[in-house]
């Protein structure tokens, strides 16, 4: 699979750590040692999941190598949707006329985006496509109650667009060499320890502890299991871009794994926790920084809980 083009949107607006500190009592040192998060990006009046996705594709157009049209498979990856019947990949087949693909929504927490990708990945195996695009987006704060003290200062809002190929198009296409996922859902709070329920709680973490311990561990196993896979280890790699959720399970990860925290690429202090768009977001923002022949591991760990991870080689 070769990644064709990405982008991404993030909304203008922050929350700094003043604005949480009146709705809890905690201040910018506390955020700071707790989370690593200083500000939170927010959508502005008038944006939602849509929107933000949408944008993200529009921005990943212009170095597209053929036409939009020609794509055969969207995915909405999220579990912050604004409509889960009028999903995001449908309006995406609507607004860019793209009549001969496959189209729908799913979610597994901020694993989202790496399981969009083994989806992807089958249905390429498969020959039920050829071309695809994967719309990451999560709209955190229209389901966020800001004055949780347990996560309510945790969360920002963003999206992000990879168009990927079964085979390799444009010059210089960076590889998906593998993908890995499993579902946890029997470990620890599994089911309990984050969770989104719009009608009643919301977005709410209430198992910070259980999520941080485990996430640690199992981002590791997840990004060892796709190295050990195609026999390569943590020394192989140039970058590992974490999911963007707490900067300390960041920092847990790079001192077992024995790796330069500057090896770990990160967000998380300007716009929070983006949800499954975060790494997509961030393998985006350095996109053009990134040289040939440079391999870069991606692992995710999501509420529920599940983990994945993914093997890039620009």
């Amino acid at each position: 699979m070769f990644i064709n083009s990405i982008s991404h949107y993030i909304p203008s607006l922050r929350l700094d750590n003043d604005y949480f500190e009146k709705l809890t009592g905690h201040n910018d040192e506390w955020f700071m040692s707790h989370t690593g998060i200083k500000t939170r990006s927010k959508t502005n009046e008038g944006e939602d999941n849509h929107s933000m996705g949408l944008q993200a594709i529009d921005n990943a157009l212009s170095t597209l190598p053929y036409p939009v049209e020609e794509v055969d498979l969207i995915i909405h990856a999220s579990y912050s949707p604004l409509d889960t019947v009028a999903t995001l990949a449908h309006i995406v087949q609507q607004k860019y006329n793209i009549i001969n693909a496959k189209a729908f929504y799913i979610s597994s927490a901020c694993s989202t985006f790496v399981n969009a990708v083994e989806i992807v990945q089958t249905y390429f195996l498969a020959n039920k496509a050829t071309k695809a695009l994967i719309v990451a987006s999560e709209h955190n704060s229209y389901y966020n109650d800001e004055t949780c003290e347990k996560s309510g200062h945790l969360w920002g809002d963003g999206a992000a667009a990879l168009f990927i190929s079964k085979e390799k198009i444009g010059k210089n296409e960076p590889k998906i060499i593998d993908v890995f996922t499993k579902g946890l859902g029997h470990i620890g709070k599994g089911p309990e320890g984050v969770y989104l329920r719009p009608k009643t709680e919301g977005l709410v973490m209430p198992y910070g502890r259980d999520v941080f311990q485990h996430a640690c561990g199992q981002m590791i196993d997840a990004l060892s299991t796709v190295l050990q896979k195609n026999n390569l280890s943590i020394s192989d790699l140039d970058f590992i871009i974490p999911h963007q959720a707490n900067m300390r399970i960041i920092s847990n990860i790079a001192n077992q794994l024995k790796v330069d925290h500057k090896k770990m690429l990160c967000n998380i202090e300007s716009i929070g926790n983006t949800g499954c768009a975060s790494t997509a977001i961030v393998l985006s923002q350095y996109w053009k920084e990134f040289v040939t022949n440079q391999l870069i591991g991606i692992t995710v760990f999501g509420g529920g809980y599940s983990i994945g991870s993914l093997l890039i080689k620009i």
